[in-house]
């Protein structure tokens, strides 16, 4: 069930996950971004969606071995590889030119409002995402990165979660105690690692919550520990 403890005065700021938490991919992938098929397509006008299918299977299974995440033209070559195109430097340029990030993204809709309260309490906050560097430019187009004094970004750093580097470089940069920090993640075993290594935490479950650490359906429900 939903955990709603009473707000918890040692407790200091908020380290957030990124997808899954913060965001999520309009139309449900995170990876290849949505416009992955129309760029190739421009380029390359025959491939089929079939194929596209296996390409983006065999990305999935790249990115699964690699840690931390590989380079954005690394994981677009493999797949173009895999359907025969030719990496061309063009081809890849399309495929990681800037666009508007509210274009692919979207934040979740208690997202503002409850980081806009938490920022008027007075509540410090930070991210920890194994993601891409540019991360906090994807927050800043979604009107969210005027929030977060800090990022610890696992292509950045060259580690993912669990690793403890990822959650100590958050609290650090904040100049605060792992104790003094909630660690939120839609992962339960990342905020299993984080309560091990003295951090608080909460899993957010927006499907069916989890009993095996504390967790929450909403983000709202953190505004309950401040």
């Amino acid at each position: 069930m939903t955990t709603r403890p009473a707000p918890h005065e040692d407790l200091r700021a908020v380290l957030f996950d990124s997808g899954g938490v913060l965001m999520q991919p309009i139309g449900g992938r995170w990876n290849p971004r949505a416009d992955f098929e129309q760029t190739v397509l421009a380029h390359v006008p025959s491939i089929t969606s079939e194929q596209f299918v296996a390409a983006i299977a065999a990305g999935d299974r790249f990115l699964a071995a690699s840690s931390p995440e590989p380079e954005p033209d690394d994981y677009h070559r493999l797949m173009l590889r895999h359907v025969g195109v030719e990496p061309t430097s063009e081809l890849l340029a399309d495929l990681r030119r800037e666009v508007p990030p509210a274009m692919l993204l979207e934040t979740y809709p208690e997202v503002v409002g409850t980081l806009g309260e938490l920022s008027r309490r007075g509540v410090r906050m930070a991210v920890v995402s194994d993601a891409w560097p540019n991360l906090p430019d994807l927050h800043a187009g979604l009107g969210i990165g005027r929030f977060f004094e800090a990022y610890a970004i696992s292509a950045v750093l060259g580690c993912n979660k669990p690793d403890p580097r990822m959650y100590h470089h958050a609290s650090d940069a904040l100049e605060l105690a792992p104790a003094q920090c909630l660690f939120v993640d839609d992962d339960p075993d990342l905020v299993a690692a984080a309560i091990g290594l003295g951090y608080a935490g909460r899993a957010v479950c927006r499907g069916s919550l989890t009993t095996e650490v504390p967790s929450i359906a909403s983000l709202a429900e953190l505004l309950d520990l401040f």
